[in-house]
């Protein structure tokens, strides 16, 4: 008889929304052969008309709240009290339903692996209480579970100096993005395809220094700069929205959802712009280097770790603006080849997914967590900086406010 996984805090399947949807998708794809695998979903995100009581052999289960924001808590946590009636394994991607993970481990024998979703908590878009919420789940989430995720070294470095845990590193695939050449079709609605251009595609939030980037295209008249995103979404979007978008130069586009679409945008740039300076590794950065794009990335220990140093990195508007201005051509498509070689090797669905096989396996086998506290405590702080873990030594993407 198959084990039965459930796969909770996702928008939920078939995957439109983003990276935690599509690593679920190639989940189940690759492993509902061998598990019966449950998928908690939106059920305001996915109208009556388009409920499904199974998609690609996993079961959906759909709740009536938000999987984001303030509801996620409720969403999680429900999603948590039915899976345990019914799955042996917990595979929970964010932190949001952590504070009910003590009773789950003391009152119940199900396995629990949890994706903390880099450090959330840094997050600008969340109030003080949110922020609060979210670094007290964190521990939560590592202290109970049986097995924790994290998807960046630098990210498995913070939970074992914070936490003492042993943090597993699993990434992001990115093998289903595509290279398409633009058809007439693309070349009439878009017409920037005709020439060079930046891109740059994020959700619109101040973390993901979209005024910055804006700021630095606003005084590079000749460089144009194209740029998806939820501008309708928050007063931060609507206002950079309204200050930049009279520049000639600077292309501001609704979400596309389409891949094949947003695959042509991206993947025929010159150079692509990535502004996070929270979270882990990153799906839309991935995804832009196994397209071969030459990467100009915000200097976080995050983004240094996905790239391997290799990409050309700034913290300030002027720092992005001297980057343009400077780099030739023929660097660009040198630095490409670089980030296309690292995805190759890193970033395919194949590994990512086998990664996860084995995690399973081994919380099915589990009696008690890994930890390394008593290797960490002996050493002062300075002494943890001074030891070979570089992006260990940029701290301001840890602990300090942006």
């Amino acid at each position: 008889m198959k084990k039965r996984v459930a796969i909770i805090g996702t928008v939920g399947l078939p995957a439109n929304y983003g990276g935690f949807e599509t690593l679920t998708e190639h989940i189940v794809e690759n492993m509902s052969d061998e598990y019966d695998i449950t998928v908690y979903c939106s059920g305001k995100r996915y109208p009556k008309e388009e409920q499904k009581q199974f998609y690609k052999n996993a079961r959906l289960r759909y709740l009536p709240l938000e999987a984001n924001g303030i509801q996620s808590i409720f969403y999680d946590t429900l999603s948590i009290l039915h899976a345990v009636f019914f799955s042996e394994v917990l595979l929970i991607l964010g932190v949001a339903g952590a504070w009910i993970l003590p009773f789950v481990k003391f009152f119940t024998n199900r396995k629990i692996i949890i994706s903390i979703d880099g450090i959330e908590w840094k997050r600008d878009k969340w109030n003080i209480l949110a922020k609060w919420y979210l670094f007290w789940a964190e521990g939560l989430a590592v202290k109970y579970s049986h097995i924790d995720i994290s998807d960046n070294e630098a990210i498995q470095d913070y939970t074992a100096m914070r936490y003492g845990s042993l943090s597993r590193i699993i990434e992001y695939g990115a093998d289903h993005t595509l290279k398409v050449n633009p058809k007439k079709a693309d070349l009439e609605e878009y017409p920037f395809l005709h020439k060079p251009y930046a891109f740059k595609v994020c959700r619109i939030e101040p973390e993901n220094n979209v005024h910055n980037v804006l700021q630095a295209f606003s005084e590079l008249p000749n460089y144009t700069l194209v740029m998806v995103g939820n501008w309708k979404n928050s007063d931060y979007g609507l206002d950079v929205r309204a200050r930049y978008e009279q520049f000639s130069n600077i292309i501001l586009l609704d979400p596309i959802y389409n891949q094949e679409k947003l695959d042509v945008l991206r993947g025929n740039a010159l150079v692509y712009i990535h502004g996070h300076s929270a979270g882990g590794t990153n799906p839309s950065l991935v995804e832009a280097m196994y397209l071969g794009l030459p990467i100009i990335t915000y200097g976080v220990s995050y983004n240094k770790v996905t790239t391997e140093n290799q990409a050309l990195y700034f913290n300030t508007a002027e720092d992005l603006k001297n980057i343009v201005m400077s780099v030739k051509v023929d660097e660009l498509k040198a630095l490409g080849k670089k980030m296309e070689a690292i995805a190759e090797r890193r970033y395919t669905w194949k590994l990512i997914v086998e990664k996860y096989k084995a995690l399973i396996v081994e919380a099915l086998n589990v009696k008690s967590k890994q930890n390394v506290a008593y290797s960490t405590a002996e050493l002062r702080y300075d002494q943890l900086l001074e030891m070979n873990m570089g992006h260990l030594k940029n701290q301001e993407s840890f602990f300090t406010k942006r």
